[in-house]
């Protein structure tokens, strides 16, 4: 199982209230209802674990995905994830797309 996680800061002027009512409402519903998704989670970053520094980010998502071949090949381009990406990207600024595997 691979790990689709993204990074990212929101966009000047878009509050955390406008953006968190859009991951409830839209966002994991329309994400989590993906056959190749088994988790979907989406954290607010609140400080550093260390030191007074701003985080260099607002929030973190984890996809927990059992086919990441096929989430890439066909639900990337799926309406369900275009119309999500397309929205997403009205929020945030730069995000950081990863795709990681568990050390094991």
């Amino acid at each position: 199982m691979a790990q689709i996680i993204i990074k990212y800061k929101l966009k000047a002027g878009v509050t955390r209230e406008q953006y968190e009512n859009w991951t409830r409402t839209t966002d994991y519903p329309s994400m989590r209802s993906l056959q190749r998704v088994s988790r979907f989670t989406n954290y607010r970053v609140e400080r550093p674990l260390m030191g007074d520094a701003a985080p260099s980010v607002d929030y973190v998502e984890f996809f927990d995905v059992l086919d990441i071949a096929g989430f890439i090949g066909e639900d990337m381009g799926s309406e369900v994830v275009q119309k999500v990406m397309g929205e997403f990207m009205q929020f945030v600024d730069s995000p950081e797309f990863l795709i990681a595997e568990e050390v094991v």
